[in-house]
């Protein structure tokens, strides 16, 4: 192989080289020199105390005037995001923080009934805004079963039945966020979700 060969084979294979490094298959194909980590997710048992899950009392009944409310579910997520090379040469910079915009959440049972509106809760998105910087956590709060699901099947169904009828779920929570040099990130955790119309 001539000079003239060798040169233009390297002009070709260089570039390619450097596209396939150019994406980050730890972060599903992003650009992004930043990996977020979900730390930790916390939801409450039905008396209120932070627990690793999330038991969702589809109706609520004040013990003293008997009234009846339906109310949201939250979560408190813990974020980290760290470089995906631990030792970068240049160090890290402002632009490796990461903004997260929005959240997705979805459910699922592990009987295979998965239909929404039918078996488990329609999904839904909601918005964020949390900036998470470079080696440090930041924890945010955010709803994961929003007071309209619990007005619809299947949930709507429990109200009747007391706490000797327990809906389970898996809560998947996707966040949606870019550094700020703007390339994408994703990050995923899970809840387990108990459905129930719980005893005041």
């Amino acid at each position: 192989m001539n000079t003239k060969s060798k040169a233009l084979s390297l002009a070709i294979i260089l570039p390619l080289l450097l596209l396939l490094g150019a994406c980050n298959k730890v972060e599903n194909h992003s650009r992004s020199a930043s990996m977020l980590i979900v730390e930790d997710i916390s939801g409450q048992d039905a008396a209120g105390n932070k627990a690793s899950f999330l038991q969702s009392d589809v109706l609520k009944v004040d013990a003293t005037t008997g009234t009846s409310t339906v109310v949201s579910d939250s979560a408190a997520v813990t974020f980290r995001v760290q470089m995906l090379d631990p030792t970068p040469v240049l160090g890290t910079s402002a632009y490796n923080d990461v903004m997260l915009d929005r959240y997705t959440v979805s459910f699922t049972r592990t009987d295979g009934r998965n239909t929404p509106g039918v078996d488990v809760p329609y999904p839904f998105e909601g918005a964020l805004s949390t900036l998470v910087s470079v080696g440090s956590a930041s924890t945010v709060s955010l709803v994961v079963v929003r007071e309209v699901a619990k007005l619809e099947p299947p949930l709507s169904r429990l109200v009747d039945s007391g706490a000797e009828v327990v809906l389970q779920t898996s809560a998947k929570i996707v966040f949606y966020g870019h550094d700020l040099a703007n390339n994408q990130v994703t990050a995923t955790g899970y809840l387990s979700v108990f459905f129930a119309n719980y005893a005041e």
